[in-house]
């Protein structure tokens, strides 16, 4: 095993933007590699998704020091020095956070990756909403 891709199950992500991020992993260029959708200009999000994101990403910068663009992307690939050295204890989207924390305190060699997510009625339906995520926002300003 070279690595673990991690990726949301409700089909936004594109197997060409995985498969690039592994050969990062494989060439030994990083431990860890995290999709970003604001890296280029492929994925066309809505303004107020977009200051949802990018609030949680600065959010995430402030907890771990991590200076991500794109703090909750589900495409990851995960080395396996990283994986082995990491015991995850969230579950469900939960696990997301946990793993940055991880790498803020494992301090592995990351890069993030520019990916393209493909927003479809399906996807749009499986993922959050954004109420809720605006829900999630507010609770980890309050903690």
């Amino acid at each position: 095993m070279d690595a673990v891709v991690t990726f949301d199950a409700d089909g936004q992500h594109r197997k060409a933007d995985a498969e690039a991020m592994l050969e990062r992993i494989r060439s030994g260029e990083a431990d860890v590699v995290l999709g970003s959708r604001f890296l280029d200009e492929r994925t066309k999000v809505s303004k107020m998704k977009r200051l949802v994101l990018r609030t949680a990403a600065i959010q995430s910068r402030m907890a771990t020091g991590l200076d991500l663009t794109d703090a909750h992307n589900g495409l990851r690939v995960l080395g396996r020095d990283f994986v082995q050295s990491v015991h995850l204890t969230q579950n469900r989207m939960a696990h997301a956070s946990e793993i940055v924390h991880r790498i803020a305190e494992l301090q592995p060699r990351w890069v993030e990756h520019p990916v393209e997510i493909i927003y479809t009625d399906y996807s749009k339906s499986k993922g959050q909403s954004l109420l809720n995520s605006v829900n999630i926002l507010a609770e980890l300003f309050l903690r």
